[in-house]
């Protein structure tokens, strides 16, 4: 029996239509909802998901300052443009586009943003907020994955969850939001022993590891009518892929997400939606 397909792009949708409400609602009240986004050096990648975000802002009616700064840009040049943006009263969002070049300091950088407008979910004062289940702005990838599973009016709790990743941009904030819904997680890495008795046991994999050469879920590592999400995305034989075959794992999964299509474009609906999370906080403090 085929599972039921997650389908990324139709739930952020949803996700965007309402952010594009509350857009509008605010803009009447005369208040513009902008993200700053800061791009450092030549990564054609990150070139390209900056792009991304600023037409999925278009798209939804959020204003975007954007910022390209050279590679050899300093750590200090770098604090003072994040100082800059901190203080400017009509930027309600600040993203610094990761990885960042080797010679700066990604926990610097990110520690520098003001909390309230930290729309990637990233400074530790909102780390700390999450596993204490206060944060109000939450890493945008986890946060995408949380919204499938309320999309699709999958309960959580008493569910045996494996999640492959550690990483404090997927695995770490998932880790406390699955835990928030009364799930038992088990978190697998790299240094993890007989991952694959791990996944067979489990009612939900999610997986982040992104580099097919070194693992791949196969169908015969997930049990009957699991539930499989696939966060990586990474070109495998010449073609855009996950951390698993999405057409054998849907013969055998209750539901699985394809990649692409899967988590990506959550990812970005969910920035949206920290953004004006972002301006509502900036505007009960009087920041606006």
């Amino acid at each position: 029996m085929t599972g039921i397909k997650i389908d990324g792009k139709l739930i952020a949708q949803t996700v965007k239509d309402r952010v594009k409400k509350a857009t509008d609602e605010l803009k009447t009240d005369g208040i513009n909802p902008c993200l700053a986004t800061v791009l450092i050096g030549n990564n054609t990648a990150s070139a390209t998901y900056v792009r991304n975000k600023h037409k999925a802002c278009e798209e939804v009616g959020i204003i975007t300052k954007d910022h390209k700064l050279d590679e050899s840009v300093s750590q200090q040049e770098l604090n003072k443009i994040i100082d800059e943006l901190n203080a400017d009263t009509s930027v309600h969002g600040i993203l610094v586009q990761l990885p960042l070049p080797k010679h700066l300091s990604e926990f610097a950088t990110t520690s520098r943003i003001s909390p309230i407008k930290d729309v990637d979910g990233l400074t530790p004062h909102n780390a700390g907020l999450l596993s204490m289940k206060k944060a109000a702005l939450v890493a945008c990838t986890p946060s995408g994955v949380m919204e499938m599973f309320d999309h699709h009016n999958i309960d959580l709790e008493g569910k045996n969850v494996v999640l492959i990743n550690r990483s404090n941009l997927v695995g770490k904030p998932l880790y406390h939001l699955l835990l928030e819904k009364n799930a038992t997680v088990i978190t697998c890495h790299s240094r993890t022993k007989e991952i694959e008795k791990f996944c067979q046991s489990a009612d939900i994999v999610i997986t982040a590891v992104g580099d097919r050469t070194k693992f791949t879920l196969t169908p015969e590592m997930i049990k009957d009518n699991a539930i499989v999400i696939d966060v990586a995305i990474t070109r495998f034989q010449d073609k855009l892929t996950g951390d698993c075959d999405y057409e054998k794992i849907i013969e055998k999964a209750s539901f699985a997400t394809p990649v692409p299509g899967g988590v990506g474009p959550m990812t970005v609906a969910m920035l949206l939606k920290n953004t004006i999370t972002a301006t509502s906080l900036g505007i009960q403090i009087g920041r606006q």
